[in-house]
């Protein structure tokens, strides 16, 4: 197994561990500093470790000329379980809010989620649909530009019970996010308008 599928699936297996300190009871209701539970602390660790791995492993990839089906196939794959899971856990976070001038607004709205998914998902059918005719579809700038920007926003996300300032910034940036998601699904599907339409 060459090295970027290792860490690929390194990536990979650090999902289940952030779901199961996810749902240890002592890791979620005691704090390690201010409103940052034990839980969101070693989680933030974890999602950094595994985002630069993303990094590694496509450059190394690149690089030495390692590129594999099971990457292409795989490397994708981790990274949205890897973002998708992420919001889930702080989704389920009711005390996890930044306040606008005594409004309260919960960091990870279901709805910001729910756009983040079906984006996902459509973006998935229509790579499915253009793989069984042979082609590939490119990612396109804002794809990439989404995919950096989430995962910041996700690591100002998992820390904001330090302060409310930073839950803020975590909540502007995920707003930011979707409107990127929004983008960059219609950039998608737009460039794949021959393929999704010609049987209409």
């Amino acid at each position: 197994m060459t090295l970027p599928n290792k860490l690929t699936l390194l990536r990979i297996l650090v999902i289940p561990a952030m779901i199961i300190l996810a749902c240890i009871p002592y890791l979620n209701d005691n704090y390690i500093f201010l409103q940052l539970t034990y839980a969101n602390f070693i989680n933030v660790i974890l999602f950094c470790l595994a985002s630069m791995t993303d990094f590694l492993d496509g450059y190394i990839a690149r690089k030495y000329n390692l590129v594999t089906t099971f990457g292409k196939f795989a490397d994708p794959l981790a990274d949205k379980m890897l973002v998708l899971i992420s919001f889930m856990i702080l989704m389920v976070q009711p005390n996890l809010v930044a306040d606008f001038n005594s409004v309260a607004l919960q960091v990870v709205p279901m709805w910001a989620v729910a756009i983040i998914l079906l984006r996902e998902l459509i973006v998935s059918g229509v790579r499915l649909v253009a793989a069984q005719r042979g082609e590939v579809i490119a990612a396109g700038w804002s794809g990439k530009v989404k995919t950096f920007e989430t995962m910041i926003a996700l690591i100002f996300l998992f820390l904001s019970g330090l302060n409310n300032i930073i839950a803020i910034i975590g909540l502007i940036l995920l707003y930011i996010s979707v409107v990127l998601t929004i983008y960059s699904g219609f950039e998608y599907v737009y460039k794949s308008r021959k393929i999704i339409f010609e049987s209409i």
